[in-house]
């Protein structure tokens, strides 16, 4: 094995664009067996995202996007209990899915399903049966040596690592892996971890011995992913990012779901399967809810019955020492990834400009605007910080810093203020083609929810109390603002987002709606119909929004011929 890079960011580009060049040449092409995954499953929340999901792939595979000769399949989620969610800290991607997320390169665009296959080209070549687990909204960059490949070939479960600091270990699972008597690090290592922790505070690391201090390891740049190469004058723990599961393990966890019938509980595939693994496992997380999304009262029992069935399992770890982990979850982790990062542009040769049309971006002070997969007009402006994707944009348009402009046509005169969100859908209403807009700020937690209308007034839209603003919408408070869970209320199922008939119109009446707030002016929508994002994706009409994008491809693509 190689002696870690002595030019870890070089050589983490070139490993990721071998992969990319890779993975291009397969693109719309039958692939041997053993060369490529066998099957790709793609998870959804429910039966409208599944649709959603199958309809996008069936498009891919129809433009020769992806490898062929493989199954792909969308698995929707039984009623009740959810593996799947809905993106609410990344809204944009709420109506197509985060693995549908485009991203600033390629031609056509990729979007996260093809960054994933791409980056994990290597992966099946070198694997004996089994499932590999991943999400859909990071990217895992890694190199190691020429002559080295990654292997799944050990029983049990086998997951990768990556160095990281200890406050990224906060938010990630941590590793406490097993002595290792190596005295110097490389790129690739294989180690057995004693024990997963999930989340857990720096305190916990410490006591059970997670945390790695500065050795014989190479100066390294912090600054690059949420997690990246190792340094020298930090203390690190190792965190996770996909693993793999052999096959008598999946077989045993399937043998088990069938056996239970129906789970009335949020089961995830992290915390709930990986703190169950290695020789130092113990039971003591099965009662530790803070990191749950909802609470159910079958949920010990069935974390108890989970650790009973994999107590005893290995937990195999590739340690990449060269590598990043990027999370593009949320709507400021997307903004700085695609417009602020240099690293990520670096590696994965992001554009500002990705298969558009619009005159060259000037560059300030190394933060630009991202423009992917859209016409833009040579007299609007966009500003630094900020992203449009599948959209229009006249030349009266002025779009502020750090905004996020999604599937939406603006013809008129338009001010978007710094820091706004705009993602227009397309709705199927009673047969009926309708548009509806959301428009709210970068910074705003839809997911934030309180149990009574007396609460709501810690609610906030673009950083204004929500009451002052549906004083200024002429809108009054009663359970029938909100959509679905009357005991969450949040701006997720808040009713306040006009329809119309029109996508343009759509896009100017909610900017007016975010105008009147910034203003503190009144802008009735009292005799507007009015959706909220829960019922937006209800009433979504996919085939439209990808006939929208379809449409700005072809045009694209003539005027650039």
């Amino acid at each position: 094995m190689d002696a870690l890079s002595a030019c870890p960011g070089v050589s983490l580009r070139e490993a990721t664009q071998r992969k990319l060049r890779r993975f291009s040449e397969l693109r719309g092409k039958p692939v041997a067996a053993g060369e490529f995954w066998d099957i790709v499953a793609i998870t959804a929340a429910d039966e409208k995202q599944e649709l959603a999901y199958k309809q996008q792939l069936s498009e891919k595979l129809k433009k020769k996007e992806l490898p062929l000769g493989v199954q792909y399949h969308v698995f929707v989620d039984p009623a009740g209990a959810k593996i799947g969610g809905y993106s609410q800290r990344l809204p944009n991607a709420s109506a197509l899915g985060k693995i549908f997320t485009a991203l600033p390169f390629g031609n056509p665009i990729y979007q996260m399903l093809e960054l994933k296959l791409a980056m994990y080209i290597d992966f099946p070549s070198h694997m004996n049966p089994g499932i590999l687990v991943t999400c859909a909204d990071d990217i895992e960059l890694y190199s190691i040596g020429e002559s080295e490949f990654i292997r799944f070939d050990k029983p049990g479960f086998t997951a990768l690592a990556h160095p990281s600091s200890l406050t990224i270990g906060t938010t990630h699972g941590v590793f406490v892996l097993e002595p290792f008597n190596c005295l110097e690090h490389r790129d690739l290592e294989y180690r057995c971890c004693h024990r997963f922790l999930h989340k857990p505070s720096m305190e916990k690391m410490h006591q059970c011995n997670a945390v790695f201090r500065p050795g014989n390891v190479s100066q390294q740049d912090f600054a690059g992913g949420d997690t990246t190469s190792l340094i020298l004058d930090h203390e690190y723990v190792y965190t996770d990012s996909l693993f793999y599961m052999d096959h008598k393990s999946a077989r045993k966890l399937l043998a088990f779901y069938e056996k239970i019938g129906t789970l009335n509980c949020e089961i995830d595939a992290y915390g709930d399967f990986l703190q169950a693994l290695g020789p130092g496992a113990t039971v003591e997380y099965i009662r530790n809810t803070s990191n749950v999304t909802k609470e159910e009262s079958e949920l010990v029992d069935m974390r108890q019955r989970i650790f009973d069935l994999l107590k005893g399992t290995s937990l195999n770890v590739v340690v990449l020492n060269n590598s990043k982990f990027y999370h593009i979850g949320t709507t400021e982790e997307y903004l700085f990834h695609f417009t602020s990062d240099n690293s990520l542009k670096s590696e994965l040769g992001l554009q500002s400009i990705a298969f558009s049309i619009f005159p060259a971006i000037p560059k300030w002070s190394g933060n630009t605007s991202c423009i992917i997969h859209s016409i833009l007009d040579s007299r609007c402006s966009v500003s630094p910080g900020s992203v449009v994707e599948y959209s229009r944009l006249g030349p009266d348009v002025s779009v502020g810093e750090n905004c996020i402009i999604s599937g939406s046509y603006v013809t008129t005169t338009a001010v978007l203020p710094a820091y706004s969100f705009v993602c227009s859908l397309s709705l199927k209403m009673n047969g009926h083609l309708k548009y509806s807009t959301m428009a709210f700020g970068v910074q705003d937690t839809l997911k934030k929810n309180v149990k009574t209308l007396s609460d709501i007034k810690s609610l906030q839209f673009f950083g204004v109390c929500f009451l002052s603003c549906l004083d200024i919408w002429n809108l009054q408070v009663t359970e029938e603002l909100f959509s679905g869970n009357k005991t969450y209320l949040s701006l997720w199922n808040a009713r306040i987002f006009p329809v119309c008939s029109s996508l343009s119109d759509s896009v100017t009446t909610s900017l007016k709606m975010l105008n009147a707030v910034q203003n503190k002016s009144k802008f009735s929508l009292n005799n507007y119909k009015l959706l909220s994002i829960e019922e937006m994706l209800v009433y979504k009409d996919v085939e439209d929004m990808i006939t929208y994008r379809e449409q700005i491809f072809l045009e694209i693509e003539e005027k650039t011929a």
